[in-house]
Parts: structure tokens; C-alpha cells; sequence
């Protein structure tokens, strides 16, 4: 596939910045990707042209609800669901909270919730805190080689007794995307509801929530090329039965509102939409060479997902360049599953001896932004690696506007900074 890569560039103000005389690399996705024009400019349009609250009669409130109601049905074309089954939060984090506790009204002392070791905190903290009210949390353990999710561990966990399973999509630690279909589909089998936590997988492949079958799904906005700001799929037939945390929250039962907390961020639920259509825009560019991978879908739906495809493809291109070469410069480990497993294009890896900011320092200095720590996944770096002391990950995140010649800086990087 030939990438336009030129053509998503123009459109990041960002990509203008230089450090030390020379232009920055922006390889700090995971943590959140940069954002196009367009997005600021929705927000803006938004903020100056149609704010105001909710449910008035005149016109600008009537705009307002017009707008957030048409980010719901965008972000529905990305995951592939309904606009009612989409409510917005103030992050991914405080979404799952919301729904933990949420679901703990309807649970007893001695039920049981599976979180697993491979996860960010975000989708472990929400479960574990429940353990105060008398909830069993079981983690599942990681296959240290390669770190993937011990099947095997998960069934021995799965009982009558599970409510929950929290599972993860793809590692935001070193981008291991696990088969959440197979897990899913156990869970259900003992009544489980499912929450997928899609944070790290969003930017990087094609979402359907249907395919997965999954009851509760989260990702966040900032991470696909919009602001922050959680967004959170629930699937009609069960949000109609949770008990939400909110006001009226005996009263309210509608879905998707009775997932949303006071007055909602609708300039933000506006650039998180223009975000997905930055996204099917670059499918529609590129939809000469898509076409035959999604010719069985249509409109939004089928841009973005063409968006997606071509996004996947040329980051794949790049960080098999990085898991291929840096594994070849002595003492450098690079973590994660062996090629041919499902993987995102990020690319963790360690230095033998070296404390991990050591080498983000050096980096930042020739403008290779790039992560090192545990980035939240603490069970899986600092508790099961023991990578604490050394400063978890050296971490590379990939997105659609990076460079060949990035990648090309980063390994001469490390080559230099090894001698």
C-alpha cells in the first residue's frame, strides 16, 4: 500500500516543532496522539457559534443537543453500534468507575469480578476497589516471555459466582492484543457481563463491538486524534438493567444518559466526532486501494473503517522495521508476543544496565519523543517484570503521521547511545 503519508502530516500544526535545530518526532502516541487542525476547529466552532446548555428552547441550546446527538452517531459508525449505546465521560477511567460501582449495586459479598495482570490500572483499579465491599477480584495471570494472557489461568478463574470480566484489547505496555472474542464468549456462558477496555486498540485497528460481542466497551478520544474526553459503548439490552451512579439515578433509566453525570463536555463530544472523520477521511483518500476489503460495508462506516485498515498498514510497516533491528544492538530486549501474533505498532523495549529515563532523556534531546516508565500498566512492569528499579519501558508509539526517516533516528539512537 502507498500511504499519503504527506497529505495527514499538512494537517498537524504540531509537526512544525524543532528541538535543538532539528524537527521533532512525535513517537509519544500511547500516551495520547496529536491533533489535526480540523479537530481544534470544531471545538472552536462549537464553543464560539452554538454553546449553551441542554434542552432549551432557543436556538442555540436546540444546536447544542443537535451536535452532541450527531457525535453520538459518529462515534456508533466507529465502533459499530447504535448512537444510544454510546455515552460520554470525563475519561476512560472515570467511565469505568462510574460503572463499576454502578454494577456493584446489584452485587452481593462474595461475588466475583476477573481483571487481569496485562491491563492498565484503569481497567484493574475500578474492580479491585470493590474488594472493600466484600467482591472477590481475580487477576489473570501474563505468560512472562512473551507477555500474553494465560488462557488457561482465565478458565480456572471463571466460575457461577463471576459478575464481571474486565479484559484488555491491546497492551498499552508493549501493544499485545489479546483474542477478547474467545474470553468474551466464556464469560457469557456464566451469566458474566464484559468490559473490553479498547484505550490502546482504538488508534491503531478496526472496533466493532457486535463481532466481539461484548457488553461494555472504553476508549478514549485523545488517543484516535481528538480531545480528552472517554467514550464508552454499552450495549442496549444490558445498560437498560445496570443501575448507573448519577443524579436521578433511580428515576433515570433512558439510555445513554443514564451513563452521563451533569452537564457534558459537548464541545469535546464535538471534536471526538471530527476525530472519526479525520479518521474516514484518510480511508476515503486512500479508498482506491481499500476497496475490495471493504466493499460489504457503507458510508461513514465504510470510510472509516478504510481509515483504519490503511492506518494499521503503514504503522505495521514501520514498527516491524524497529522489532526487526533493535533486537540486533547488544543488551537491548524488546518485549512482547513473537511475530505473527496480533500486535498494535508499539514497540517496548529495555537496555541491560541502563535505567530506562536515562535513554528517553537522551532521546528528547535529539527530539525523539518517546515514553519510558510503566505508563499505569504496574502490574505487568513493576510487580510481574520487576522492572521498577530500572525503569520499566523504553516505549514507541506509532501513529499515521510518522516518518520512515523517524524510524531510521530512532535506531541510529540507540546505536549511539549504546557507545
Amino acid at each position: 500500500m502507498v500511504f499519503k503519508v504527506d497529505y495527514v502530516r499538512e494537517q498537524f500544526p504540531c509537526l512544525s516543532k524543532t528541538v535543538n535545530g532539528v524537527p521533532a518526532a512525535f513517537l509519544d502516541g500511547p500516551g495520547g496522539t496529536q491533533v489535526p487542525r480540523r479537530v481544534v476547529d470544531k471545538i472552536n466552532e462549537y464553543l464560539y457559534y452554538h454553546n449553551a446548555n441542554s434542552h432549551g428552547q432557543f436556538i442555540t441550546s436546540v444546536e447544542s443537543d443537535a451536535l452532541y446527538w450527531q457525535a453520538r452517531e459518529t462515534l456508533a459508525d466507529f465502533l459499530n453500534c447504535s448512537p444510544e449505546e454510546v455515552a460520554f465521560g470525563a475519561s476512560t477511567s472515570t467511565n469505568n468507575f462510574l460503572l463499576a460501582f454502578g454494577l456493584l449495586r446489584s452485587m452481593k459479598p462474595g461475588d466475583e469480578v476477573i481483571v487481569t495482570d496485562i491491563d492498565h490500572e484503569g481497567n484493574r483499579s475500578p474492580w479491585r476497589i470493590l474488594e472493600d465491599f466484600g467482591i472477590v477480584v481475580k487477576s489473570v495471570r501474563i505468560n512472562i516471555e512473551d507477555i500474553t494472557l494465560d488462557f488457561d489461568d482465565f478458565m480456572d478463574k471463571l466460575s457461577d459466582k463471576t459478575k464481571v470480566v474486565a479484559i484488555n484489547w491491546a497492551a498499552n505496555s508493549c501493544g499485545t492484543v489479546t483474542d477478547v472474542k474467545k474470553y468474551i464468549a466464556e464469560a457469557h456462558k456464566v451469566g458474566a457481563v464484559t468490559v473490553v477496555d479498547a484505550v490502546h486498540y482504538a488508534p491503531h485497528k478496526v472496533i466493532d463491538v457486535k463481532d466481539i460481542d461484548t457488553d461494555v466497551l472504553l476508549c478514549s478520544a485523545y488517543k484516535f486524534f481528538g480531545p480528552h474526553l472517554g467514550v464508552m459503548y454499552v450495549h442496549k439490552r444490558v445498560g437498560e438493567k445496570i443501575k448507573s451512579i448519577r443524579v436521578l439515578a433511580n428515576d433515570n433509566t433512558k439510555m445513554p444518559f443514564k451513563f452521563e453525570t451533569g452537564t457534558p463536555a459537548m464541545e469535546l463530544a464535538a471534536g471526538a466526532a471530527e476525530a472519526v472523520e479525520f479518521i474516514a477521511d484518510i480511508g476515503a483518500v486512500h479508498m482506491d486501494q481499500m476497496e475490495e476489503r471493504v466493499k460489504h460495508l457503507s458510508g461513514r462506516r465504510k470510510n472509516i473503517v478504510a481509515g483504519m485498515l490503511a492506518i494499521e498498514e503503514y504503522e505495521e510497516s514501520l514498527a516491524a522495521q524497529l522489532r526487526r533491528e533493535l533486537p540486533k544492538i547488544p543488551g537491548l530486549k524488546v518485549y512482547g508476543p513473537e511475530e505473527g501474533h496480533q500486535r498494535t505498532s508499539t514497540v517496548s523495549f529495555t537496555i541491560d544496565n541502563v535505567h530506562s529515563a536515562e535513554i528517553g532523556k537522551f532521546f528528547a534531546e535529539r527530539g525523539l519523543f518517546v515514553w519510558d516508565g510503566d505508563f499505569y500498566a504496574i502490574e505487568t512492569i513493576n510487580n510481574v517484570l520487576k522492572l521498577e528499579d530500572k525503569g520499566g519501558f523504553v516505549r514507541i508509539g506509532l501513529a499515521p503521521y510518522n516518518l520512515q526517516s523517524e524510524i531510521d533516528g530512532v535506531i541510529e539512537a540507540v546505536k549511539d547511545f549504546v557507545k
